[in-house]
């Protein structure tokens, strides 16, 4: 089944289960919500019927040449059909076919969620890179087309900054310019509901602002172009890397929790080819996972490591240079915030604690003894003011 997620889904098994027979197999390739799979998973297993939730990854071109595909559920089921799977799915010269079982339960569905999560990390990413280049360095669609294509050769090679390279190369058939600068921008689709989609309002508040003296830009200062090519380079691939570190954590977390016994390794694999987020990149994944299966986080990986700690200074340069010129870079900020964040090993959560305790007597831990422990703040604090 490839439908609608939810109620469609439920009414097309009622349909067909009625002229199934018992041992007979159900595939749901759609986007579902993880728990709905392992309900359906039960009910059809009350029923003598098999059923697998299976994240389908590929787009149009997956559809012609192979998709990365992600089976959950009976493993019954999925050995029943494996040879098709494996026939079916996108093929990559040195690593197989990108398929595998994935696990127990919805984790097909589980996967595939996090997978598109950060597919559209990625997606964010190079459209941040993209308008520091253009708003910042002033670079045009020709300049942005050749800096995407040669970004392609190298650490960033991938399917997405393959197209956007194409993207910007490709004129407008309905009128004069490049065809990028004419789409709209506003992204109402895969369930999205944020500032983005709010074109009206962002158009009436940068009026707003305007009259006020902010523009779009907040300054013009003259960049050296290269170096801000080069900077932008590594703000992405660092960047990156703390993306897919929060996917494959968020991945791992599950997996533990529902005792799915997630191979993440192995879902580099199969990510590797058919899907929108192939890479070169995530054969460095697959590797730091086969060097340490129990890798509590991609950011310590010794490669990862230094590649992240030699990029750093020219990711706070674009992030820094961004913000003074009133340029919102959420995906590459909030990426840079969980880097500072990690990699502390004191943060202020004390003060925190120490709040909830003062109001709501929430009680704290301290660093030197065992134990849960409340303080009088407002007694104490009022005995010092007097």
């Amino acid at each position: 089944m490839l439908v609608k997620a939810g109620s469609p889904v439920d009414q097309t098994i009622k349909t067909l289960s009625v002229y199934m027979e018992k041992g007979d197999c159900i595939i749901d390739g759609g986007n579902e919500w993880y728990e709905n799979t392992e309900r359906r998973e039960k009910a059809m297993a009350e029923l003598g019927l098999l059923y697998l939730g299976m994240g389908v990854s590929g787009g149009e071109e997956g559809a012609r040449n192979g998709p990365s595909l992600m089976p959950g559920g009976s493993f019954e089921a999925f050995k029943f059909i494996e040879d098709i799977l494996l026939k079916v799915a996108a093929q990559v010269p040195d690593s197989g076919p990108c398929v595998t079982y994935i696990g127990k339960g919805g984790s097909g569905n589980f996967v595939k969620m996090v997978h598109n999560g950060i597919e559209y990390g990625d997606m964010q990413l190079i459209a941040e890179a993209y308008d520091v280049l253009k708003s910042v360095g002033k670079l045009s669609n020709d300049e942005l087309h050749s800096v995407f294509t040669e970004w392609n050769k190298g650490e960033l090679l991938s399917f997405l900054v393959e197209i956007t390279a194409d993207i910007f190369g490709i004129k407008d058939d309905k009128g004069e310019g490049y065809l990028v600068d004419k789409v709209l921008d506003t992204n109402w689709h895969e369930g999205h509901r944020f500032l983005s989609g709010l074109k009206d309002e962002r158009v009436e508040a940068a009026k707003v602002f305007k009259t006020g003296g902010f523009g779009d830009i907040l300054t013009d200062q003259v960049v050296d172009k290269k170096q801000l090519i080069d900077d932008v380079r590594k703000a992405l691939y660092a960047s990156k890397i703390c993306s897919y570190a929060q996917g494959m954590n968020l991945i791992r977390a599950k997996s533990i929790e529902k005792g799915w016994d997630l191979k993440l390794g192995e879902l580099a694999r199969i990510w590797k080819g058919g899907c929108i987020i192939r890479a070169v990149f995530l054969d460095r994944i697959k590797k730091a996972y086969d060097r340490n299966p129990d890798l509590a986080n991609l950011l310590v990986d010794p490669e990862f490591a230094k590649e992240i700690i030699e990029r750093q200074s020219a990711w706070r340069r674009v992030v820094s240079l961004a913000i003074n010129s009133g340029i919102s870079t959420p995906g590459m900020s909030s990426s840079l915030a969980y880097f500072d964040t990690y990699r502390r090993g004191r943060l202020p959560a004390n003060l925190v604690q120490a709040q909830r305790d003062y109001f709501g007597a929430h009680t704290y831990e301290r660093v030197d003894m065992e134990g849960s422990f409340h303080t009088e703040w407002f007694k104490i604090a009022r005995q010092l003011k007097n």
